[in-house]
């Protein structure tokens, strides 16, 4: 990236995680619904990945970053303006990216990034803790585009995940360029149970490690 570029990366109060060597590809990744993309887990995430040579650019839809500005919270923005915000960034990214440019994210932001990844022709798609369903309603499943979808992609979820477990997923029918990578005893933040004897770390590294040798791939 072109010292230029790194600027304006700033400029739009973006953060860029490279790795020491040259990328063997870019992700562009999404917070959730209720984190930034500074949060404990989008830190973990872009930092682990970059030491596994894949550099991650990551940004925040316009309601969370007018939350910096105010300091109250903000639902989400409208699904259309989320996705716009989605092509936007992508758009400058790609400008600059001449290697695999992956699209994904935390949550709702994985979630926004599989209903255009098809439409921007993203190397891959990554979703971390794919919100299946709301909170309690797994009788509204949200599916419907994930049965045709083409882009390459990777979920990793948790097998515990309230908003996606392992044996509600089982029952779906997923389009096969889907594969769904699963974390024991974990929710939906990627969390393994105490008594897995697994810890948290441990499993964002894991979940970074199998995320970089799929973009990268």
């Amino acid at each position: 990236m072109s010292s230029a570029w790194i600027e304006r990366v700033h400029d739009n109060g973006w953060l860029w995680d490279a790795p020491p060597q040259e990328a063997s590809a870019c992700l562009i990744l999404a917070h959730g619904a209720g984190a930034p993309m500074d949060s404990p887990f989008m830190n973990a995430m872009a930092q682990n990945l970059a030491g596994l040579g894949i550099a991650v650019l990551r940004f925040e839809f316009d309601y969370m970053a007018q939350r910096r500005i105010s300091g109250g919270k903000r639902p989400p923005n409208a699904q259309k303006q989320l996705l716009e915000k989605w092509r936007e960034v992508h758009a400058l990214v790609r400008t600059q990216v001449s290697g695999p440019l992956a699209i994904g994210g935390k949550s709702m932001g994985g979630r926004m990034a599989s209903l255009v990844a098809d439409e921007l022709e993203a190397d891959a798609l990554v979703c971390l803790g794919y919100p299946f369903y709301a909170a309690g309603k797994p009788e509204k499943p949200r599916i419907e585009h994930l049965a045709a979808l083409r882009t390459p992609t990777l979920i990793v979820q948790g097998e515990r995940d309230a908003l996606g477990n392992r044996e509600t997923v089982a029952g779906y029918t997923l389009a096969p360029s889907i594969e769904v990578h699963w974390l024991a005893a974990a929710d939906h933040d990627l969390k393994p149970l105490k008594s897995s004897g697994i810890s948290h770390a441990e499993h964002l590294l894991s979940a970074a490690d199998r995320v970089a040798a799929f973009v990268s791939g």
